[in-house]
């Protein structure tokens, strides 16, 4: 009676199924499979966003156990093996009857259980060990295929259009961060955003994005980014607070994703009510560096580059600017990365930050980020998704990096 409204291919499917074998033997070679949990991994490795488990085993047929959705399941993905099941004590006898039993030891997803719920798990399988697959699925999700990418490229094209053409035409001096907040969900809906922006990080959540206006951009923030904000209300410190006003003279820094079937973008534009000769000169050579920045990491986003190794770039260049501070942030807001992987969710492996040494790989997609924050005045710089390839970074979300000046 109903059809899919998008199956995901089956070539797809294995392919990604094999890429975290291949990964999962590498970094949990003890293990003969791995247990994923999580809404967005099993949406990854089946194309259902199923509720409930699913077995990887190293050989053998992966086996989807649905807690409910089970014909849904079956409607979106072309995986052969999706049973019911009710309990954690019935994944044993289910998978053993699949043909796919567990093996003495298994991989999981760690970051996709509760400790309530790990506990029962383990509870209810006492007799298999455990070991962590999180690097795997991780690493896996970072490079991107053909039918990914496409995606990436249009939802990259919209957010520029909505940034850099739509939302310049509905904002003015005079509107709230709140209003202004509601016309850019206005364009991106418009434009056919899905509403739904996803973190892979634990704890982490993000509504619209940032919306901030001066120095609202320096407001402390939880959230693990440079830009800080007011936002909404502390039970919701996101998109923009209904009592800070545009006026002219100030900065306007907009930092959000873009989502269209299933995948996002990343992506900052900075506004100045009035015109470009009055821009303070702070703003303007903090941001000039950021763009340099970008360009700098952007022509070496390519296959074999150290994650690491960029983000020192970085930190030199504001260094030789004599603009550290505030570089990434302003005081207690400032961060210790430059960029991050993105895709399913906006916080993808890798981060360019001390530490991540694995070389860059072409296909995946990097999130840019280099910010300046300056005090009373607010926050400029960009943030652009990029793609690695052979010939360096392929921006997908614009050409047009500069200040817009609205007055």
């Amino acid at each position: 009676m109903f059809e899919a409204l998008e199956r995901l291919p089956e070539s797809e499917m294995r392919s990604r199924q094999e890429s975290v074998r291949a990964l999962l033997a590498k970094t949990a070679p003890e293990a003969g499979g791995l247990l994923v949990f999580s809404r967005l991994a099993l949406y990854y490795l089946t194309g259902s966003w199923a509720n409930g488990i699913l077995w990887l085993p190293l050989t053998g047929e992966p086996v989807l156990l649905c807690r409910k959705g089970r014909e849904r399941a079956a409607l979106e993905s072309p995986l052969p093996t999706i049973v019911g099941f009710r309990s954690f004590s019935d994944i044993v006898p289910l998978c053993r009857e699949a043909g796919s039993a567990l093996t003495p030891t298994c991989a999981a997803e760690q970051a996709g259980l509760p400790w309530n719920l790990a506990s029962l798990l383990t509870s209810r399988l006492p007799d298999t060990v455990f070991t962590s697959g999180d690097a795997a699925l991780a690493m896996a999700q970072a490079y991107k295929s053909e039918w990914e990418l496409a995606k990436m490229r249009l939802c990259g094209a919209r957010h520029a259009r909505g940034l850099a053409e739509l939302v310049p035409q509905r904002i003015r001096p005079g509107l709230t961060e709140r209003e202004i907040a509601r016309q850019c969900w206005d364009a991106f809906f418009e434009l056919g955003h899905q509403g739904q922006l996803r973190m892979g990080s634990y704890g982490e959540e993000i509504f619209l994005g940032h919306i901030a206006v001066g120095d609202s951009a320096n407001y402390p923030s939880v959230f693990n980014g440079p830009v800080g904000l007011r936002g909404e209300h502390p039970a919701l410190p996101f998109s923009g607070y209904a009592g800070t006003v545009w006026k002219k003279g100030q900065v306007l820094t907009i930092d959000n994703g873009f989502s269209l079937e299933g995948y996002s973008t990343d992506k900052t534009q900075v506004y100045f009510a009035g015109k470009a000769a009055d821009l303070p000169d702070a703003a303007r050579r903090g941001h000039e560096l950021c763009v340099a920045v970008q360009q700098a990491v952007a022509t070496r986003l390519v296959p074999g580059a150290i994650p690491s190794e960029l983000y020192a770039l970085a930190l030199s260049m504001a260094e030789a600017a004599g603009l550290s501070e505030g570089f990434m942030g302003l005081g207690d807001n400032q961060v210790r990365f430059l960029g991050h992987g993105i895709g399913l969710a906006i916080d993808g492996w890798p981060v360019l930050a001390k530490g991540f040494d694995v070389p860059l790989a072409a296909g995946m997609t990097l999130a840019l980020e280099p910010k300046y924050g300056i005090p009373e005045v607010g926050m400029v710089g960009v943030e652009n998704t990029f793609e690695v390839t052979a010939e360096g970074g392929r921006c997908l979300t614009g050409q047009d990096y500069d200040i817009i000046c609205i007055e």
